[in-house]
Order: structure tokens, then C-alpha cells, then sequence
């Protein structure tokens, strides 16, 4: 027993240790867009250790035995970082940047901007594998990145809280009206991002007149 809850500490710590890792990563990316470039993709970032319970209550519904060993194996958002972009285009180019660093690689890029989720969810996940160097070993460990527009994110935030206030079980008409919400932020994102487009444009054109 004593030794089970030593494995489920080590567990948490490491992945808390990647976060870390992956968090000034991306931190770094972002100063240097705030102090070099003339523009940042980056709006905000936020990360979170999913707790021990959270760890748990997932294994049970994918129907794995309790172990530390499982959850290193099939959670693969224990340690999870949200990026909340301007613009679509930013998403990806953030995207590239993160599989650019020669440090992490990338193991699942799940793309539910081109193709949403059924109930009209988007964002871009990757699942970055990060190497935790410990006094007495190397752990390779997974963290997930979410990369979001404000108008996504906007709308997982409300579709969170409803999933969790009606114990999983939306009513018809409320998924109904979520999903035409989600039609109505991907056509806002795909307007703006044609303003971006348009604002690059006549700035490129100032700048040769």
C-alpha cells in the first residue's frame, strides 16, 4: 500500500515536472513575440494537474484497473496546457512552433477545427511527449496542449459547465442551441481572420507605397 502511494506521488510530480518543462517553453515563445515581433499569436495561457480523483474517475470509465502504471499509459491529459490564440492562423503557426522544438515530440495532434466534434466542439489538441531528467533517471512524459481562438474557448467554457450541471447528460434542446453557438463562433473566427488578412494586406501595401 505504502508503495502504491509513492508511485501515485512520483506520478503526480512528474507530470507536474513536464507542465513545468513545456510551460517555460512556451513562455519564452511568448516574451520574445512581446519584445522582438511587432505581433504575438499569444493571447493567454493557463495549465492544470488533473488531480489524483480526476485521474481515477477516468480510468474507470475507460475500464482500467486503478494502478499508476495505467494512468502514466491511457491519461494522456494529466498534465494539460490551454493556448488561447487572436486567430485561427495563429493557432497553427503556434502549432508549429511548439513541433519545432527539438526537446519535445509530438506523439497525437487530434485537429477538431477542420473537423469539429459532433457536438460542435474545436480546438487543436497535441500530445507532446517531454523528457524530465530526475536524480536518478529520465522520465518521458506526456502533456497535452490546447490551442484555442477566445471565441472556442469562450464556447468549451460554457459547454463545460453545462456537461458537468446536468451530470453529463445535456438535454436535446440545450445541445441544439450549443451547437449552432459553435457555428455562430466559426463563422465569427472566419470573419475576423479575413480582417487579419485584409489589415495584412493594406499594411503590406503601405509600406512599398
Amino acid at each position: 500500500m505504502k508503495e502504491e502511494i509513492e508511485e501515485w506521488k512520483k506520478l503526480m510530480l512528474v507530470h507536474k515536472f513536464a507542465m513545468d518543462e513545456v510551460n517555460t517553453k512556451l513562455h519564452i515563445l511568448n516574451e520574445e513575440f512581446q519584445h522582438i515581433h511587432q505581433s504575438n499569436p499569444i493571447e493567454h495561457m493557463k495549465s492544470r494537474l488533473k488531480s489524483q480523483n480526476g485521474i481515477v474517475q477516468k480510468l474507470e470509465r475507460k475500464g482500467y484497473t486503478l494502478t499508476p502504471e495505467n494512468a502514466r499509459r491511457h491519461v494522456h491529459d494529466i498534465a494539460g496546457i490551454r493556448i488561447t490564440c487572436s486567430f485561427t492562423s495563429d493557432i497553427y503557426h503556434v502549432s508549429r512552433m511548439i513541433q519545432q522544438q527539438r526537446d519535445l515530440t509530438v506523439v497525437q495532434s487530434k485537429d477538431y477545427i477542420q473537423q469539429a466534434k459532433p457536438n460542435g466542439y474545436q480546438s487543436l489538441h497535441l500530445i507532446v511527449e517531454v523528457p524530465v531528467f530526475l536524480a536518478a533517471s529520465t522520465e518521458k512524459t506526456l502533456v497535452e496542449i490546447q490551442l484555442r481562438t477566445a471565441a472556442m474557448d469562450f464556447w468549451a467554457s460554457l459547454e463545460h459547465k453545462l456537461f458537468y450541471k446536468f451530470d453529463r447528460e445535456i438535454p436535446p434542446a440545450l445541445r441544439s442551441e450549443l451547437k449552432s453557438a459553435a457555428e455562430t463562433m466559426k463563422a465569427l473566427d472566419e470573419k475576423m481572420e479575413a480582417i487579419k488578412k485584409e489589415m495584412d494586406f493594406l499594411k503590406s501595401g503601405q509600406v512599398f507605397t
